[in-house]
């Protein structure tokens, strides 16, 4: 297997890495409050190649975290990506934002694992996994209030990672619930994920692949 490089862009973190067999070989990213996509990631991507001895040409598919998040930050990251493959003629490979982040909560950690993205107010994009990261519930926008995830919360220890956690940890009293504060997702848990969609040829067709934005873009 050849080197994937992966390209997270969906929150404020601008996060590129470099894959290989599902093993991390470099990574490079902007991990703050605000948006730098537009500046920073071409640059990350020449970067991260020039510094392991690598030309694009070495490269054998691009991975991108399709979303849900930031519509601009998803678009940037997604045209981004379209271009290098049709540039390269290689594979596109897209990653679930929210199953990527949840990758970074440590499988003894809990029960459950409910990542959260910010999206506007008390909402959130969220889905929820197991401990060993299988799907209990499927990609949602959430309006979050003292009730919410009760069930799961009902059903044993809960860790809750993302930028949409604080918010969430204001309301929620629940004694299983567990909160993980200052997490983004990040282009080194995309590795793994695209590796295997790269094994078994799991590709986008790229010149219709669109980011997953969840609910329409509203301007302001």
């Amino acid at each position: 297997m050849g080197v994937i490089l992966c390209i997270e862009t969906a929150t404020t973190n601008c996060s590129v890495a470099l894959g290989k067999e599902g093993k991390l070989l470099a990574l490079k990213e902007d991990y703050s409050n605000n948006y730098s996509h537009a500046e920073r990631l071409h640059v990350f991507i020449e970067e991260i190649l020039n510094e392991n001895q690598l030309s694009p040409k070495d490269l054998s598919a691009i991975a991108v975290s399709k979303g849900p998040g930031s519509y601009t930050g998803l678009r940037i990251g997604v045209s981004a990506a379209k271009g290098l493959c049709f540039s390269l003629d290689i594979p596109l490979i897209s990653v679930a934002t929210l199953t990527s982040l949840a990758r970074q909560v440590d499988k003894q950690a809990g029960d459950f694992i409910i990542p959260l993205l910010d999206a506007r107010r008390m909402e959130v994009y969220t889905a929820g996994f197991d401990s060993k990261y299988h799907s209990v519930f499927n990609t949602r926008a959430k309006i979050l209030d003292e009730n919410s995830f009760s069930e799961t919360l009902d059903k044993g220890k809960v860790s809750f990672i993302g930028n949409g956690v604080e918010k969430f940890q204001k309301v929620c009293a629940h004694e299983n619930a567990q909160f993980i504060i200052g997490k983004l997702p990040s282009a080194a848990e995309m590795v793994e994920l695209a590796s295997e969609k790269f094994v078994n040829k799991d590709f986008e067709d790229v010149a219709y692949f669109e980011p997953y934005y969840l609910k329409d873009f509203q301007a302001g």
